[in-house]
């Protein structure tokens, strides 16, 4: 360590372009837009969705229900979402969801539903219907 202040800087550097590096991938996972509390059109069109069908068994605004559990406190990742909704899931041999892959009103809308359902998660949606964001 001959030259602390330069490893310093080199580490520090690292530090500053990993960090952003991180950042921009989670951004870049993020599947939803939300600017002063206004909904882009994919998380609007998740939560129209969400409250066609989802709701149900899932509860208003996805926080679970005697039926099913909160899809906002226990989020899955999106291709075990996507995965859970076209097939169902079962347990035990007994069906617990049915799959929607051939519903027209939900398997096109999955990973709006999905967004929607992020946003609640991350804490950046509250309940009840959101305002859209201006085309």
């Amino acid at each position: 360590m001959r030259h602390p202040v330069l490893f310093a800087m080199v580490v520090w550097g690292f530090a500053a372009v990993s960090g952003g590096y991180f950042q921009e991938v989670a951004a870049a996972e993020m599947l939803f837009r939300v600017v002063d509390g206004k909904v882009d059109a994919r998380i609007y069109n998740g939560y129209r969705r969400y409250h066609a069908g989802c709701n149900h068994c899932h509860g208003p605004d996805g926080v679970g229900s005697i039926f099913a559990f909160s899809l906002v406190d226990r989020p899955r990742d999106i291709e075990q979402f996507r995965r859970v909704v076209r097939n169902g899931q079962s347990s035990g041999g007994t069906s617990v969801m049915r799959g929607f892959a051939d519903d027209p009103n939900f398997a096109p809308y999955i990973d709006d539903i999905y967004a929607y359902l992020q946003a609640r998660a991350e804490g950046v949606l509250g309940r009840g219907r959101p305002k859209r964001l201006k085309p």
